[in-house]
């Protein structure tokens, strides 16, 4: 049977798990964190922008979708990706992938609390305690953890828990409406972008040219990272259901492994490896769906793979809006 949606997932995964080493290159080369967030929106709502006016996709004008825009952007982009950046100035890129792999398990914490439609289940609790065992391997707290790593372990899954609070925010508030996810997806990086223009020169003073290396790996962190991969992940979400498009998040942290490993020459001790697969068997088990009776109508997804039309909104992983995401 022709899939074609096959070879975006796995570009998709790719990009979303290179984004942990060009994050690592440009930190490595003194740029400070809220820069590299700014640099991430910044070329990512230039490359969404393009999109949207290739595809001749009008701009939403409704203030109540720009208040929200700028919940969004700051829950899914500002904060987590300055945390983010940050956290690679203490831990590998490894880790970091690592640890964005919780992002459903967190994710499902703020929708059980704002999203009256879901309901706990044991299966749930239990997939949150499995999960929540996986990072204590992952750290390998019986080693003792120093203050970088615990710092910066800190502020990687502080990203994830904003991350679970935006997505759950945009599933209740910014998830429905005539506009298309690419417009949406352009207004919410390009307010992400406005806040860190604030932020950045308060935070993180005038930078300093970096370097051609980490230069481009700001450009390509942004334009492919935040901008490419949005549109891919419509993309797959259109063609493969958003069921299939969530499970990237399973596949990035192997990229982002692999890539820390080869080309940043850092270290994957067994614990982060086995401390992954443990945290993705529990988003597994926190996914389990419930018992339901014959004929009980089941939750309606946030997007119809069947019919994907222009007013159909849809989000898949870490790095884009209302992801499983990134």
């Amino acid at each position: 049977m022709r899939r074609p949606w096959v070879g975006k997932f796995v570009l998709l995964s790719a990009i979303w798990g290179g984004s942990f080493a060009l994050i690592k290159v440009a930190v490595d080369a003194g740029v400070p964190a809220v820069w590299v967030a700014f640099a991430r929106c910044l070329f990512g709502a230039l490359a969404l922008w393009a999109f949207c006016a290739v595809q001749r996709q009008g701009v939403p004008r409704d203030r109540a979708v720009w208040g929200h825009a700028l919940v969004v952007a700051a829950l899914l982009n500002a904060v987590p990706f300055t945390l983010l950046a940050y956290g690679e100035t203490k831990v590998s890129s490894v880790l970091a992938g690592v640890f964005n792999a919780t992002t459903p398990l967190t994710t499902l914490v703020f929708v059980l609390l704002i999203v009256p439609q879901e309901k706990v289940t044991g299966a749930k609790l239990a997939g949150l305690l499995v999960g929540f065992t996986g990072v204590l391997v992952v750290l390998g707290v019986w080693q003792g953890l120093g203050d970088d790593v615990l710092v910066g372990s800190a502020a990687c899954l502080g990203a994830t828990t904003c991350y679970g609070a935006g997505f759950a925010y945009t599933r209740r508030f910014f998830s429905g409406g005539p506009h298309s996810a690419g417009a949406l997806s352009a207004v919410q990086i390009t307010c992400g972008a406005a806040q860190l223009a604030v932020a950045a020169p308060l935070l993180g003073g005038v930078p300093a040219w970096p370097g051609w290396p980490a230069a481009a790996a700001l450009v390509v962190l942004g334009a492919a990272g935040t901008g490419l991969a949005y549109v891919l992940n419509l993309d797959v979400i259109r063609q493969a259901g958003p069921t299939v498009a969530a499970t990237v998040t399973y596949v990035t942290p192997l990229w982002s492994t692999a890539l820390g490993v080869l080309f940043l020459a850092e270290p994957a001790g067994w614990n982060a490896v086995a401390g992954g697969v443990i945290v993705v068997a529990g988003v597994l088990l926190a996914r389990k769906p419930a018992n339901r009776p014959v004929g009980q109508e089941r939750t309606q997804p946030l997007v119809r793979a069947d019919k994907p039309g222009p007013g159909r909104r849809a989000y898949g992983s870490p790095h884009t809006t209302t992801r499983s995401r990134q």
